[in-house]
């Protein structure tokens, strides 16, 4: 992995402690106006300061997102579905890396469907964009979503991140699971954990809080903050878990509660 790489990654993860609290708001490029993203100027602009990194697309990026502010960005370049299909692993990659690059990002996104009827697309797709990335120093991070039909355990998990990894993925968002340690022991990439569907305030904590015991480096989570009733709160107490080791409810007690 060359400087550029190397230098991308550790802006997203944090080289004092090996952590990450990435502000996911990529959702609109499959599931429109989402709740709490309906004006991302205003509802995500005062959150930026809390983030470790950023991730969404690149129409979101040029119009709402200040340039003058410095946080890395994890660009979102895969797409083609929304939620009025039936199938949303028929995606991808719709943004060049020479794009990304105008962009200054510090790393591109995609997702890759893991034992679906697209696994093999998902699989190239990513592929292509890791030989992009090391030509222009820019890491990938692989999502491995997960679809209807699939289980969310450590066999899966453990099968998709690893597949990412082995395709050149430089970091794999994951969901949380029993067992997570061995998703992340036989990941030689880091993990970071996807927030899912929005949750009880406890409940997102006690996940962020789970996931980083069992080894992952962080976690990307969305709609746990960005439709909380105290938004700011909530990502604050999401990072005091994440970096400073806090347990779910003092975090929620000193942070989301202050």
């Amino acid at each position: 992995m060359d400087y550029g790489m190397k230098n991308r990654l550790s802006r997203i993860i944090k080289p004092k402690d090996g952590k990450t609290v990435m502000l996911a708001v990529d959702h609109g490029y499959f599931m429109g106006p989402t709740g709490g993203l309906e004006n991302i100027g205003k509802s995500i602009t005062p959150l930026l300061r809390y983030a470790d990194s950023l991730m969404l697309t690149r129409g979101i990026l040029r119009s709402q997102i200040d340039p003058k502010i410095d946080i890395p960005i994890v660009l979102r370049v895969s797409g083609g579905t929304s939620i009025l299909k039936d199938d949303l692993s028929d995606e991808d990659i719709v943004v060049s890396m020479e794009d990304a690059v105008r962009l200054n990002v510090s790393a591109v996104a995609l997702s890759i469907f893991i034992g679906s009827k697209n696994e093999k697309q998902g699989i190239i797709n990513l592929s292509k964009l890791v030989d992009k990335g090391y030509k222009y120093g820019i890491p990938v991070l692989a999502v491995t979503a997960v679809g209807r039909e699939m289980t969310r355990d450590a066999r899966y998990l453990s099968l998709a991140v690893r597949i990412a990894a082995e395709t050149g993925a430089g970091i794999v968002k994951t969901y949380y699971c029993e067992d997570f340690d061995r998703v992340v022991e036989t990941c030689p990439v880091p993990v970071v954990v996807a927030g899912g569907k929005k949750t009880g305030e406890r409940e997102a904590l006690e996940l962020a809080y789970n996931a980083v015991k069992h080894g992952a480096a962080g976690v990307d989570m969305g709609r746990n903050i960005f439709q909380s009733e105290k938004p700011a709160n909530m990502i604050k107490a999401v990072k005091a878990v994440v970096h400073k080791g806090l347990a779910p409810e003092e975090a929620y007690e000193r942070e989301y509660n202050s």
